[in-house]
């Protein structure tokens, strides 16, 4: 059984797919979410349409993927974190943001 499936945050990350495949020069938060999707996707059995633009996302950026993990480890590894305007989506599941000790 090799069917299609269905990814629950398909139609959020198809919005910010399309916003970024309008960007010329990407900031290290493009870089970032663009990496997040890849990842998300790499291995899914469906949204093809994705994957395709991921591809054409990197040529457009003249990166490719060894690249642009390299890129976002140099970011991560200097402190990088996302920006306020960043969706809480976008990295990480929140529980892993939070430390809470409150009971």
């Amino acid at each position: 059984m090799n069917e299609a499936q269905n990814h629950p945050l398909y139609s959020t990350d198809r919005e910010n797919l399309d916003r970024l495949c309008a960007i010329d020069s990407p900031t290290s938060n493009n870089f970032v979410e663009l990496a997040r999707l890849i990842i998300r996707y790499q291995d899914f059995k469906g949204a093809e349409d994705l994957n395709s633009d991921m591809e054409k996302l990197l040529k457009k950026w003249s990166i490719n993927r060894e690249k642009l993990e390299a890129i976002t480890r140099k970011l991560w590894s200097e402190g990088f974190r996302p920006t306020s305007h960043s969706s809480p989506e976008n990295v990480g599941s929140g529980f892993d943001t939070s430390d809470s000790s409150e009971a």
